[in-house]
């Protein structure tokens, strides 16, 4: 089976980061794990043409086809999201809005294997948890629309810097602990 932990932040090397590679070293060994930063690839801004309502493709050429083949071959995924200005990056929520063509709200639309289960990590810098949750509904509704079952989520306050989310790796564990027993249950 196959896990995809994405760092939806901008950032490569900080809390998020953290997260996310503590998570692919939990995965790894049950799952074959590829683990990728939203801000590794280029991709234009969607320009609302809706053309992707009639053709089931964008009109732009550029790296969101190679984060979504990523998603095809994935029967996890993990998106791990930080908090700006009380919700998920900019970067992060310009990929989901490039992922129309596969969204299910329209007729035709491309999509993704069934069967994906979906999971999300929210932080923030702040103590309390409504930001988190905000953010993992983000995350949720654009699985939703790809049929992404929703199957778990962490939401981690008082978190801003790498050491923060490095004491709080029991936490993290924990959480991939429960991964890893809901997809043993499904073998």
């Amino acid at each position: 089976m196959n896990a995809l932990v994405i760092n939806c932040s901008p950032v490569r090397d900080g809390a998020t980061a953290f997260i996310a590679d503590t998570v692919s070293e939990q995965l790894y060994g049950k799952f074959d794990v590829k683990s990728i930063c939203i801000d590794d690839y280029c991709f234009a801004f969607c320009k609302g043409c809706r053309s992707c309502h009639k053709t089931a493709k964008c009109v732009i050429n550029d790296d969101i086809g190679v984060i979504m083949e990523e998603f095809e071959k994935a029967d996890i995924i993990v998106c791990i999201s930080p908090s700006y200005w009380a919700d998920i990056p900019g970067q992060f929520k310009a990929f989901i809005d490039r992922c129309t063509p596969w969204c299910n709200t329209h007729e035709p639309h491309a999509s993704v294997s069934r069967g994906k289960k979906g999971y999300a990590v929210a932080l923030r810098t702040g103590p309390g948890m409504k930001e988190c949750e905000r953010i993992i509904q983000s995350i949720e509704h654009f699985y939703g629309h790809l049929e992404i079952a929703c199957c778990g989520h962490l939401g981690m306050c008082s978190v801003e810097y790498r050491k923060d989310a490095e004491g709080r790796k029991e936490e993290i564990i924990n959480f991939c602990n429960m991964i890893l027993s809901d997809e043993g249950d499904n073998r």
